[in-house]
């Protein structure tokens, strides 16, 4: 898959276009790519999904962001396994946060992609001020030249799957919820980062992973899966947050992986949440801490055992 950045227009035919955010890729972005490569095989045409870095909801946060449930990296390829040829970045700033959905569409969908075919989301809404919506879109369409296909909402319980509702499932620990919306585990990755080598003192040599987040979607203890340097889903535990106990101030995702004495250090690794055990605390020692670690492995590895 191809990716480029900005308003530049793409090279050959014009394209079958699909714009969102695409947090997390879950089901009902999956639903929404299914109907754009659908589309694109109709048409002959390549396939391109439009997103936004940062995420609207990040620049205009007031405070604290949303938790972003995936990294741009892991977002590409997510996109890319759903057979996208094409992913247009575009940098939201206040240039972008500017245009209104005239300008939008003429600039990016007509402009810089030359649309035959434009697929969104039913509640989709673009443009300054959010003013855009699926019958605009519709009206330029038969000015300009592309069909519109609104997707209606792909529901979980009767309820709309959302990304809005994973950050939920994920913040109170339910991840067989994020597992149902999502159509897999949620998961995290990064590269491995030496640390202070305190887990392998007690007994539990972890893999420190940067989150790359201004806020994890994430906290706490879990038992998870890991892949990546040779593993293949290798049962583990897991912690999220800032290691209270030694006075730690970054958030770190720490992994043990059962069984394993290897090095790990700068491998890329995909760390699977199968079940959250429990809060991250602060313990008076590390004599504590580590009864509670091995209070907490023993549980991961009956979770991932049944």
């Amino acid at each position: 898959m191809r990716i480029q950045r900005g308003f530049e227009p793409s090279a050959g035919v014009g394209r079958a276009v699909a714009i969102g955010n695409f947090d997390g890729v879950h089901l009902g972005h999956q639903q929404i790519l299914a109907v754009l490569c659908r589309h694109g095989r109709e048409l002959r045409s390549p396939t391109a999904v439009v997103c936004f870095e940062p995420q609207p909801k990040e620049y205009f946060a007031k405070g604290e962001p949303p938790a972003r449930l995936m990294r741009l990296r892991d977002k590409v390829g997510r996109i890319a396994e759903a057979g996208v040829d094409e992913l247009r970045v575009l940098r939201f700033d206040a240039q972008l946060a500017r245009l209104d959905a005239d300008e939008f569409i003429g600039q990016v969908l007509v402009g810089a992609l030359r649309a035959r075919h434009v697929v969104i989301g039913e509640g989709f809404r673009f443009g300054r001020e959010r003013r855009g919506d699926v019958d605009l879109l519709r009206r330029a369409g038969l000015e300009h030249g592309f069909a519109v296909d609104a997707v209606a909402p792909c529901l979980d319980d009767g309820r709309p799957v959302s990304s809005t509702r994973v950050r939920e499932a994920l913040a109170v620990g339910r991840m067989d919820e994020a597992r149902a919306l999502l159509g897999r585990d949620f998961r995290m990755s990064s590269r491995v980062v030496p640390g202070e080598r305190l887990g392998r003192t007690l007994g539990f040599p972890t893999a420190n992973l940067r989150l790359h987040r201004r806020v994890s979607p994430v906290a706490g203890i879990f038992a998870v899966r890991v892949s990546g340097a040779g593993l293949a889903r290798r049962p583990g535990v897991a912690s999220v947050g800032t290691r209270p106990t030694i006075d730690g101030r970054e958030w770190l995702l720490e992994a043990h992986v059962f069984d394993f004495g290897g090095d790990l250090y700068g491998e890329r690794l995909d760390v699977d949440f199968i079940a959250r055990l429990r809060d991250e605390v602060r313990y008076p020692d590390l004599a504590s801490m580590t009864c509670q670690m091995q209070d907490d492995a023993r549980e991961a590895r009956r979770l991932l055992t049944t």
